[in-house]
Formats: C-alpha cells, sequence, structure tokens
C-alpha cells in the first residue's frame, strides 16, 4: 500500500526548469527535491511562530528582544 499522497503542481515555466536542473545536478528526483523545499518551508514557517510568540511573552514580561539570549545564557549558566 502506498504511504504518500500524488498531487498535481503547476509551476511557471522557468521556476520548473530552474528546479529540475538542480534535481538533476544534485542527483535527486525531482519529487524528492519538491518534497525537501516543502519540509523546509514548513519547518521555517514554524520556527516564525515560535518566534512570534517568544517575542510576544517577551513584551508582555517587559524583556527587550536584545536581552532574551543573555537572559538564556545566565538561566543556562544558574541551572548547569
Amino acid at each position: 500500500m502506498r504511504t504518500s499522497k500524488i498531487v498535481s503542481l503547476s509551476l511557471p515555466p522557468h521556476i520548473y526548469e530552474k528546479t529540475k536542473q538542480v534535481a538533476q545536478e544534485e542527483g535527486r528526483t525531482y519529487s524528492e527535491l519538491i518534497r525537501e523545499s516543502l519540509r523546509q518551508y514548513l519547518d521555517l514557517r514554524e520556527w516564525r511562530a515560535l518566534q512570534k510568540y517568544g517575542v510576544g511573552k517577551a513584551k508582555a514580561m517587559g524583556i527587550a528582544e536584545k536581552d532574551v539570549e543573555r537572559l538564556i545564557d545566565e538561566y543556562r549558566a544558574e541551572n548547569a
């Protein structure tokens, strides 16, 4: 039984050709390249959502964004 779904995708010709070229250069199938691109996009989207959440929490606590990394380092040092 197939564990993946087949989808149809429309791309502008220049993106299709460039994608085909990259897949060939990397020795990957077109599908592998598209899957990896989507994985990276979804990971980036999740990371941005986490950043937005963190900025909101820091702001609510009165912490400047520039101080977050220092505060994390201090916390880790205290709890090491």
